[in-house]
C-alpha cells in the first residue's frame, strides 16, 4: 500500500497545479485630443454658426465642447470609428443639402412672383398702428399662404408702425438664397378684427 501512495504523490509532484487566471480587461480611454492652440478637437455633426460645417474637425474651447457641443450631440470626439461613420454619412448629407437648396430656390421664386402681402391691423384715425408689424406677423401671414417662411428668415430693419403703406421686406432663406416681398399694411375700420 505504501507503494501505491508513493506513486500518487509522485504523479502530483510531476504535474504542478496550473491555475487559469482571467485575462485582464484593457481599458480604453477616449481622451479628447488637443489642438495646436490648446483647445479641444471635435468633429461637427451639424452645421454650427461661427464654428464650422458638418463633418469638419475643428478646435474649440474645452468648456464649449464639454458643456455644449458634446452633450447636445452637435459634435463627437474624433475617434477612428466616428470618422469612418462620418465619411459614410457625408454623401447622404450632401444630397439632403442639395435637395434643401433646390426647395429654397423654388420658395424664393414663389415669393418673387407673389404680389404685395396684405396684413390688417388696428390703427388710429391718423394711420398709426396700435402695435407694430414685425417678423412674426409677416411669417404668420406667409404661412397662411402655404409658404414656409420662419420669423428668423425675415430681415426687417424696423417694425412697421404706419398703416396704408407698402414696405419692401428682405428675406434671407438660408444657404445664401435671398428674396424680397412687398408688405401692405391696411388699417381695420372701427378698430375691430
Amino acid at each position: 500500500m505504501a507503494k501505491t501512495t508513493a506513486k500518487k504523490g509522485d504523479a502530483k509532484a510531476q504535474k504542478p497545479a496550473e491555475k487559469k487566471l482571467p485575462k485582464k480587461k484593457e481599458r480604453v480611454r477616449n481622451q479628447v485630443k488637443k489642438g495646436p492652440h490648446g483647445g479641444t478637437l471635435v468633429v461637427l455633426v451639424d452645421d454650427t454658426p461661427h464654428v464650422g460645417k458638418q463633418g469638419e474637425v475643428v478646435e474649440v474651447k474645452p468648456g464649449y465642447a464639454r458643456n455644449y457641443l458634446l452633450p447636445y450631440g452637435k459634435a463627437v470626439i474624433p475617434t477612428a470609428e466616428n470618422l469612418r461613420t462620418l465619411e459614410q454619412y457625408k454623401i447622404k448629407v450632401e444630397k439632403a443639402r442639395e435637395a434643401k437648396i433646390a426647395d429654397l430656390k423654388v420658395l424664393a421664386e414663389q415669393l418673387s412672383r407673389l404680389p404685395a402681402v396684405t396684413i390688417e391691423a388696428n390703427a388710429t384715425d391718423e394711420g398709426h398702428l396700435y402695435g407694430s408689424i414685425g417678423p412674426v406677423e409677416i411669417s404668420k401671414t406667409l404661412k397662411g399662404k402655404n409658404l414656409k417662411v420662419e420669423p428668423e428668415m425675415v430681415k426687417l430693419e424696423n417694425h412697421i408702425k404706419e398703416a396704408n403703406t407698402i414696405t419692401e421686406v428682405p428675406l434671407s432663406l438660408g444657404f445664401g438664397i435671398e428674396a424680397k416681398i412687398q408688405v401692405l399694411v391696411i388699417a381695420l375700420q372701427g378698430g375691430k378684427k
